[in-house]
């Protein structure tokens, strides 16, 4: 694993770094998730491999640290990815991002612009208002889900069979859970849907099979957003499928 220090946070950004060939791929995690965890056996699939790939842990989650100083905003967070980005002088990048890491992913690919060749993103918040799990976890205080809600949530997540995500949710810092529910819930100008509308170049949203139906399907593709389906898996698709999500990033990368 590798490590980045990022002078304005005081903190190391954590990654893995499988060599091959230009452009990377980048993979950003979700809430209480962490890509160390979610994508060596989706970036080990036959559909991927041979190509350099970034399996990015952001602050507060997986290896990386998790300075309390930090924001945990979808913009804060997005702006450590372009840091890594800029300081392994990438030129060219495709990035992926899955829930909260595919707003990341948004925002990324609207700040490095043409830097970034594909965007694929797998269910992502797009509008504000967070999904079921953030907006429960930011309709209570910071103070109290730090003190007792994260462990509740983590006892919760291992009691509904949730077990990965219990793990990964166990190791990420609980102010960061919180402070990037509330950023989730909160939006931001643009929104993420506003930012993947205007951009240009190729972009595919991916959802799980057990999602659907799903109003954005139709909708995306009238915005000149491809759409992809990963076949045996709801919202958690690398942990579900990721042989059928390997395939169906591949695919948008092609």
């Amino acid at each position: 694993m590798k490590s980045l220090w990022l002078d304005n946070e005081q903190a190391n950004l954590r990654y893995h770094d499988i060599p091959g060939r230009f452009p990377p791929l980048l993979f950003i995690h979700g809430l209480g998730c962490a890509s160390s965890c979610d994508y060596p056996t989706v970036a080990g699939d036959a559909a991927l491999t041979g190509r350099r790939q970034l399996l990015i842990d952001l602050l507060g989650s997986g290896f990386s640290d998790r300075p309390n100083t930090f924001a945990y905003t979808i913009d804060a967070q997005a702006r450590t990815i372009v840091a890594l980005v800029d300081r392994l002088a990438l030129e060219s990048v495709d990035v992926f991002g899955h829930s909260m890491g595919g707003s990341i992913a948004i925002t990324v690919a609207h700040l490095l612009g043409d830097r970034v060749r594909r965007l694929v993103a797998g269910e992502p918040n797009l509008d504000p208002g967070g999904g079921l799990a953030s907006s429960a976890i930011a309709a209570t205080s910071e103070a109290n889900y730090v003190a007792h809600g994260h462990d509740h949530l983590v006892r919760a997540a291992r009691a509904d069979g949730n077990a990965t995500w219990a793990m990964s949710l166990s190791q990420s810092a609980p102010w960061a859970v919180h402070r990037g529910a509330k950023s989730l819930v909160a939006g931001g100008s643009p929104t993420w849907r506003d930012m993947i509308y205007a951009r240009r170049g190729p972009k595919t949203l991916l959802f799980g099979s057990h999602s659907l139906p799903d109003p954005d399907t139709e909708r995306l593709p009238k915005a000149g957003v491809s759409v992809g389906i990963v076949a045996d898996a709801g919202h958690a698709m690398a942990w579900q499928n990721p042989a059928g999500l390997a395939a169906a990033i591949a695919q948008a990368l092609a």
